[in-house]
């Protein structure tokens, strides 16, 4: 990971953490539905941009990595790991 990125992705946690505490008050609280599911989905959306954030990340440094490396064996790994995960996500 570039250690540039880091700080911006750990502030970005530190906040959907805060969000995630909201939720579970709301919850607590008995908050209407929809503005507990609303919530959700902002939840949702800025772990997305966080696990966007780190495949680009991914992209560019590891997988850059092993292509520039010319090691193939590599290549393929990263490749096979790739493959894995987003087969997973699915």
């Amino acid at each position: 990971m570039e250690r540039e990125n880091k700080p911006k992705l750990l502030n970005r946690l530190n906040r959907i953490e805060g969000q995630v505490r909201g939720v579970a008050r709301m919850i607590g609280d008995d908050r209407y539905c929809i503005d507990v599911l609303t919530q959700l989905q902002a939840v949702r959306a800025a772990l997305a941009k966080v696990e966007s954030e780190m495949l680009k990340e991914h992209l560019g440094h590891c997988i850059e990595g092993a292509i520039v490396s010319g090691d193939k064996d590599e290549q393929r790994r990263k490749a096979a790991e790739l493959i894995e995960l987003l087969g997973r996500t699915r």
